[in-house]
C-alpha cells in the first residue's frame, strides 16, 4: 500500500467521534424504520416491505461502520493519534 493511501486512512479524533455518531444514527434511523413498518404503515405490501428493507440495511451497516472505523484505526497504526484526544 503506497504511502499516500496509509495517510488517507489514518483516523483521528474527528473521524473517530463522526464513525461512532453515523453509526448509533444508522441504528437509531433502523430501529424508527422498522418499528414504522411495523406499527404505523398501513397493509399496502409495497411500502410496507421497501420500509423495513431499509431498516434492516441501516440496522446491518450500523455496526459494519463501527467496526470499520476500529479496524482502521488498530490496523494502520493511528493509535498514537487517539492517544492525544481530548477526552
Amino acid at each position: 500500500m503506497s504511502v499516500a493511501m496509509r495517510k488517507l486512512l489514518i483516523l483521528g479524533c474527528k473521524t473517530m467521534r463522526e464513525g461512532v455518531l453515523v453509526s448509533s444514527i444508522f441504528f437509531l434511523a433502523a430501529l424508527v424504520m422498522i418499528l414504522t413498518s411495523i406499527y404505523l404503515i398501513a397493509d399496502i405490501p409495497v411500502i410496507n416491505h421497501l420500509v423495513l428493507v431499509i431498516g434492516l440495511v441501516l440496522i446491518l451497516l450500523a455496526p459494519i461502520i463501527l467496526i470499520s472505523t476500529f479496524f482502521l484505526t488498530v490496523l494502520f497504526e493511528s493509535k498514537h493519534l487517539l492517544d492525544e484526544c481530548e477526552r
